[in-house]
């Protein structure tokens, strides 16, 4: 199967996702790493087989680790990144990409507009044009 350009341009933003996650987070690396797994764990975003360690975190967060990064981590962080009170947004098109594939991913929504709607509002003109990409994606992968 042939990789779409949407998702090359997810992968190619993983890893800044997950160092921007790394950078706003609080703690030690190995902590890091453990409240990454455990949220997915508890959160239902992914199943990861252990906990990676805080190697494994920073080795994920460098560009050449695009298709080392597991989607459960990146799924994870986004989840957390949201939430953030620091209001954090994508530093580039490409890891918007991956904020926008990891959203339409970690919950439903019943068309683009509502998957717009459900950002929180700092990240609604950041994610438009990465989220629209995002659904035009996901609904061409459903026709297959």
């Amino acid at each position: 199967m042939q990789e779409s350009p949407f998702y090359a341009k997810v992968r190619q933003g993983l890893p800044a996702l997950i160092d921007q996650w790394r950078r706003l987070g609080q703690g030690d690396p190995q902590r890091l790493a453990l409240i990454l797994a455990e949220t997915a764990r508890v959160a239902k975003l992914g199943e990861p087989e252990a906990t990676p360690s805080a190697e494994e975190l920073a080795a994920w967060s460098r560009a050449e680790a695009a298709e080392q990064v597991p989607l459960w981590a990146a799924k994870t962080a986004t989840f957390l990144l949201v939430q953030m009170p620091a209001r954090p947004t994508p530093e580039n098109f490409d890891e918007a990409c991956a904020w926008a594939y990891c959203w339409l991913r970690n919950r439903d929504f019943a068309d683009f507009d509502a998957a717009l709607a459900a950002l929180p509002a700092h990240l609604q003109a950041p994610l438009a044009q990465a989220l629209k990409a995002a659904w035009t994606d996901r609904q061409g992968l459903r026709l297959i």
